[in-house]
């Protein structure tokens, strides 16, 4: 046996073991329920990960809620698409970053009203997908109350996929979500002096 046919027998042998382990956790997962993910973390693409699941969701006919608490601009990319879909209830609630704002009231007011908005998501068995973009800002400025956060989030539709985003997630939705993803930057153009761009942040 030559060495390429060797190290191909091995690698068949890798990729057989690897798809075994592979097959045995899957049909060890037999459980159906909704979903509650977590993407937090300094890294770029929480929201943009978040998009790909609604994109996800409508290819499929579900319905989703989309609820975005800090950001108040309604010219990006996303919303352009997404609002023209059929399924989807999209809300921009935010008044723009809270370092513009520079008022807490005003911003605690929005928050709240976003949170009312995404609550009557939260109790309707028809959203399949509800998206809470900047969700963590809201909880760790003190601007919405964790445990009604949290309560709310745990008494949704059992069938009822979450997504959060955000830095910073607090502990108490860690602790209550399925899956978790902190984003960390190794390099972000932004640091270099280029500024965001249409289609890539916005």
């Amino acid at each position: 046996m030559s060495s390429e046919d060797d190290r191909n027998a091995r690698h068949a042998a890798r990729m057989a073991r690897k798809k075994a382990h592979i097959d045995g956790k899957i049909a060890e997962a037999n459980i159906d329920t909704g979903i509650l993910l977590v993407l937090t973390g300094n890294g770029k693409g929480k929201s943009s990960s978040a998009f790909g699941m609604v994109a996800r969701a409508l290819g499929h006919g579900m319905k989703v809620g989309f609820v975005q608490f800090i950001k108040g601009r309604t010219d990006t990319g996303e919303e352009a698409f997404f609002s023209r879909q059929p399924n989807i209830e999209w809300h921009v609630m935010g008044d723009g970053f809270t370092w513009d704002t520079q008022n807490r009231e005003q911003d605690t007011r929005s928050a709240q009203a976003a949170w009312e908005m995404a609550r009557k998501m939260l109790h309707d068995a028809s959203v399949d997908l509800v998206v809470l973009d900047e969700l963590t800002y809201c909880i760790s400025y003190g601007y919405l109350d964790t445990d009604t956060v949290v309560r709310d989030l745990l008494s949704r539709p059992e069938m009822q996929h979450v997504v959060i985003t955000g830095r910073a997630a607090p502990q108490a939705l860690r602790d209550i979500a399925d899956t978790v993803t902190e984003m960390e930057p190794a390099k972000h153009a932004f640091h270099a002096g280029i500024r965001a761009q249409k289609g890539v942040e916005w």
